[in-house]
């Protein structure tokens, strides 16, 4: 029986609001709509007090030292970017090496290659057949020139998680900035800042049951030996965020990223109950699928990631084709960001896959509220298709 809408499965690609952001949000739609940078009335104080303890729990969140190491953006594209060009701009780009890796999300490669285009070094690193970056590597490719080194924490397509505190501690010694795009990260593993030894980080609201339209980056305020950490800003106006980025403040979506982020603090111990129960789905849903498809092989390694990620190849088949055949399912083929692009995943390209398991792969993503019953459903109907797409195919190929 179809649902009545359709069962969501895309959750690296966002996630839906929690409620109880939605409520937090509320007073300052209509209530207290103050511009937070208007200082002659209560209005605008208002709206500033909600932002500054808004930063204050973002920062709490993370482990940073200083509520004013949160800088808030549009979400976490900017913020890459605030990150990668900022650094090189104040820098001078023309003398600079960057280090990333090959799995990126374009939200950092894009904008490595711009820079690369205005006269920087770039070195893009590869990955192992999980999709990690190996410290290792990460030392060898570092140089005089090198500014800045950026691997994300979590990769949005496999689940990959990124050895932070192992590539932090090779900057820190050569003395190389290291930023990390953390948006499919926060709230759904333990992060700190100052205990990995992050100089910037970025995050986003909409991945982490937040609002869309804002984000954070994390900018240290002083190097390891006490250098200001120098960044230029992308956006010039009126000098909010400490010049590093202009424009009013848009006091609900900061207030509803705050929420968000701080209900997976608060809820730690819940939380790690919560990403046993995704792991367990996943599991649930990996087997179910090998039982009634036959031929499914994971993508990625088969643990030690993102707790609701599976990236599947059903083999034999096309990915797009079999989405198409289910309405009641929201399913994707990777990044939400590259769908509309024709080329095969950047991330599976990058972790040695032929192009024909490469088209025969989706991304199912779990979340906060998946239930078993969607789970079961979805597996069925997939094998279902995946059966019907393969025996098509025999029945084309013996006439």
């Amino acid at each position: 029986m179809m649902p009545r809408k359709p069962i969501y499965l895309d959750h690296q690609a966002t996630t839906p609001c929690d409620p109880r952001v939605v409520a937090a949000m509320q007073p300052y739609w209509s209530e207290d709509f103050g511009n937070p940078a208007s200082a002659s009335h209560a209005f605008g104080w208002r709206a500033e007090a909600a932002v500054e303890q808004a930063r204050e729990e973002i920062a709490r969140a993370i482990g940073a030292a200083d509520p004013r190491e949160i800088v808030f953006t549009s979400g976490a594209t900017e913020s890459d970017n605030l990150a990668l060009q900022g650094v090189l701009r104040a820098r001078g780009v023309a003398s600079a090496h960057i280090v990333s890796a090959a799995t990126e999300h374009p939200a950092v490669l894009e904008p490595c290659r711009a820079l690369a285009k205005q006269g920087a070094s770039l070195t893009i690193l590869p990955v192992d057949a999980g999709g990690r970056v190996s410290p290792d590597e990460v030392a060898r490719a570092l140089t005089r020139e090198t500014v800045l080194v950026s691997v994300m924490a979590a990769n949005g397509e496999i689940g990959a998680l990124a050895p932070l505190a192992e590539i932090a501690a090779i900057c820190a010694q050569r003395g190389v900035l290291f930023h990390s795009d953390a948006a499919q990260a926060v709230g759904k593993i333990a992060l700190s800042v100052e205990a990995l030894g992050i100089d910037l980080l970025s995050l986003s609201g909409h991945k982490l049951y937040g609002p869309k339209g804002i984000g954070a980056l994390y900018v240290r305020r002083h190097r390891r030996g006490g250098e200001r950490l120098a960044l230029a800003p992308l956006v010039y106006g009126g000098g909010q965020e400490r010049g590093l980025r202009s424009g009013t403040l848009p006091t609900p979506l900061i207030v509803g990223l705050a929420r968000a982020v701080a209900l997976a603090v608060a809820e730690q111990p819940a939380e790690s109950a919560e990403s046993a129960r995704l792991a367990r789905l996943r599991a649930r849903l990996l087997a179910r699928l090998r039982e009634k498809a036959g031929d499914v092989q994971l993508n990625g390694a088969e643990s030690a990631g993102l707790a609701g990620n599976l990236n599947l190849a059903l083999t034999g088949t096309s990915a797009d084709a079999v989405i198409a055949r289910l309405p009641e399912l929201a399913l994707s083929t990777g990044s939400a960001c590259s769908s509309t692009k024709p080329e095969p995943s950047h991330v599976l390209s990058a972790l040695g896959l032929p192009p024909a398991r490469i088209r025969a792969s989706l991304r199912i993503g779990l979340g906060r509220f998946t239930t078993e019953a969607e789970v079961d459903f979805a597996a069925d109907r997939i094998a279902e298709e995946v059966r019907a797409f393969r025996a098509s195919q025999t029945s084309a190929a013996s006439r």
